[in-house]
């Protein structure tokens, strides 16, 4: 596609159109009340959000994309100054309310934009958008897919959400006289909470502003701010804390919960690793609680869940795909070819490594030369004219930038290693100028030397916790 036609999650001017796939603060950077740079795409559902997230916001800019239909968008070629238009289409992207994933087509060929999605395979709602999906693709080869890779690694497997929902109302259960706290964002994981209120009959309390949003997605009895009406509290994230729990223990017994495809990082119990505050250590210290019998019988029924404090449980309810549900999604859509549109985590890896071999045009999987080993070497990121133009790699060619890569550790900037970079891409023309090194975030090298060292001490499986450990992070 030409650049300067279409921006999806990215609110910065330059584009003639603008797509947003679902209302999570991360894609909406940039947006604001007074933002007025073109029409908005969305889904209906978003559409009906905006004046609650957006108060102030010209509504005028907004355009409704109905899921499973084709919309034509007439723009203008900034190269040839020709009308010319674009179809799109929204595909459920199961991932909050109102989330979509936009097919385009054109006379540049097929491109689809996933966003944040969860592909599940064990429910009527992910059959129908499989079939959606299936339906507008019909015979076209999806020429770039711009992917979310999360979780694009084999470590992260993850129950369906409907199991991880009933995980959640076994630990409520088992605690009766307890009260609860669940930490959850200010849009999503309105199905686990229906679910637990209808599963132990009991309203769940939420803060004034998500009560607006419940009641505009249709929920009104379930749903209260009254703290005297209830035992179970959804709380924002930002606010969930060891702190706050153990504050809230000093006037009566509560438990938290954290609903995540990534556990949720504490202190470890107490006597629970060498390594204390670390990752690796609060992993190795689940299920270690004062309470053994109790935390054994919970353990043999919730299989998952994971312990990392003795009153904090984090259960795997994730609205990301998990590897094999991202893989299972690739051998549907059989792009050309894949970019993930998360360019910098705690863990990243190219989804290339792992799926170059499934793209129709059978892109080489990055493999790194496993025999070479380097004392000391400086590395250069590649050079690259994006055809995703992501968060701050806007120009034409990045900067060199190094990573000094030594057997006693990767030295790199803590503060990169954990960042999420903002999704959100410009669609432009594909263009590659140089490239000694394809994987962006950790390079070739990194990983190697993580890979190896890994190996060395005698683990069997990928482990990005062991990673971050290593990394010190």
């Amino acid at each position: 596609m030409e650049k300067g036609l279409i921006s999806v999650d990215r609110w910065t001017e330059g584009s003639q159109v603008y797509f947003l796939t679902h209302l999570h603060l991360d894609h909406t950077q940039g947006l604001s009340s007074a933002w007025a740079r073109g029409p908005l795409f969305c889904s209906r559902l978003t559409a009906k959000l905006f004046p609650l997230k957006f108060p102030g916001l010209d509504l005028s800019l907004i355009r409704v994309l109905d899921i499973g239909s084709w919309h034509s968008i007439f723009v203008v070629s900034p190269s040839s100054g020709e009308k010319t238009f674009v179809e799109v289409s929204a595909i459920d992207a199961h991932h909050c309310p109102g989330s979509v994933m936009p097919l385009f087509r054109e006379a540049f060929g097929c491109l689809l934009y996933t966003g944040d999605f969860r592909w599940e395979a064990s429910n009527e709602r992910a059959e129908i958008g499989r079939n959606t999906l299936v339906k507008a693709l019909k015979d076209d080869v999806v020429d770039i897919l711009y992917l979310d890779n999360t979780y694009c690694n084999p470590s992260y497997a993850f129950p369906s959400r409907e199991v991880a929902a009933q995980q959640v109302v076994d630990i409520i259960a088992s605690h009766p006289d307890h009260d609860v706290i669940i930490g959850i964002d200010s849009l999503g994981k309105e199905e686990l909470l229906f679910h637990i209120s209808h599963k132990l009959n009991i309203k769940i309390w939420v803060w004034p502003e998500r009560l607006q949003t419940m009641h505009l997605l249709g929920f009104h009895d379930i749903f209260t701010t009254k703290t005297s009406l209830t035992r179970v509290r959804a709380v924002p994230r930002y606010s969930f804390s060891v702190d706050t729990l153990e504050s809230l223990n000093t006037m009566h017994p509560t438990i938290g919960i954290m609903p995540s495809g990534l556990p949720w990082v504490v202190q470890p119990l107490k006597g629970g690793g060498s390594l204390p505050g670390s990752l690796f250590s609060s992993y190795q210290s689940k299920w270690r609680a004062t309470s053994g019998t109790q935390t054994e019988k919970l353990k043999e029924a919730l299989g998952s869940v994971d312990r990392f404090h003795k009153c904090i449980y984090s259960v795997p309810y994730s609205d990301h795909s998990c590897f094999t549900e991202i893989e299972k999604f690739l051998n549907l859509v059989q792009p050309s070819n894949i970019r993930g549109i998360v360019s910098s985590s705690s863990c990243y890896v190219d989804p290339l490594y792992y799926f170059g071999h499934l793209c129709r045009a059978n892109q080489p999987p990055l493999r790194y030369n496993q025999e070479k080993r380097v004392q000391h070497k400086t590395v250069v990121a590649a050079q690259i004219k994006f055809n995703v133009e992501s968060g701050r790699s806007t120009k034409v060619d990045r900067k060199r930038r190094t990573a000094e890569v030594g057997i006693l550790g990767v030295h790199m900037s803590k503060v990169d290693a954990l960042r999420r970079a903002r999704r959100g891409a410009k669609l432009a023309e594909l263009e590659i100028l140089a490239s000694n090194v394809t994987c962006i975030g950790l390079n070739s090298e990194c990983i190697v030397w993580l890979q190896n060292t890994y190996d060395g001490i005698g683990c069997k499986e990928y482990n990005p916790f062991f990673y971050l450990l290593i990394l010190d992070v």
